[in-house]
């Protein structure tokens, strides 16, 4: 809101100095860069959170099947060595047993799968959240260089503003295609 204020009070001023139009002008839109590169920041960075989370998530549920695997693993080597009275009982458990550890073992693979997904699209969405970051601090600094041409009217500083803004918008678009 600070910056929208500060580019009232130089629209003023350029009414008296028409010279500076272009800078002012190059400065909303700065301005406006500066907040659609903010948006695209915040965004990855959430998309970020959301997959780490669900990789953690998916992690969890793998310990579990592993904890129920190795569980049905300690129940089937109890089985081998306890006093059964009924040993066609015994070995429909130890069926049974091998079976579920059988079952655990494939869904685990599957969610290690799933985990390891959401981890690489988390280092994705995070390059791309830098690139953003990056993007938008350089447009912050040019909207204040650019601005600098208002107090001094000097051309040098619209050109080197409107040079860093430049390159901020580029740096930000190659967040789009980071892999």
């Amino acid at each position: 809101m600070a910056e929208v204020h500060e580019l009232h009070e130089q629209a003023e001023k350029t009414r008296e100095n028409p010279e500076l139009i272009g800078a002012t002008f190059t400065m909303s839109l700065i301005a406006v860069l500066v907040a659609a590169v903010s948006v695209l920041g915040h965004r990855a960075h959430t998309r970020t959170i959301l997959d780490q989370t669900r990789a953690a998530d998916a992690w969890s549920e793998y310990q579990a099947r592993s904890i129920r695997s190795h569980n049905y693993d300690l129940f089937t080597d109890l089985l081998s060595v306890a006093h059964v009275n009924d040993d066609a009982e015994a070995q429909k458990l130890k069926d049974r047993y091998a079976s579920e550890q059988q079952r655990y073992q494939r869904e685990q693979d599957a969610v290690e799968a799933k985990a390891k997904r959401f981890e690489a699209s988390a280092e994705e969405q995070e390059r791309q959240a830098g690139r953003y970051d990056l993007g938008e601090v350089c447009l912050e600094a040019a909207l204040v260089i650019t601005s600098i041409t208002l107090i001094t009217r000097k051309k040098p500083f619209w050109l080197l503003g409107s040079a860093l803004a430049a390159a901020g918008v580029l740096i930000a678009l190659s967040g789009l295609w980071v892999r």
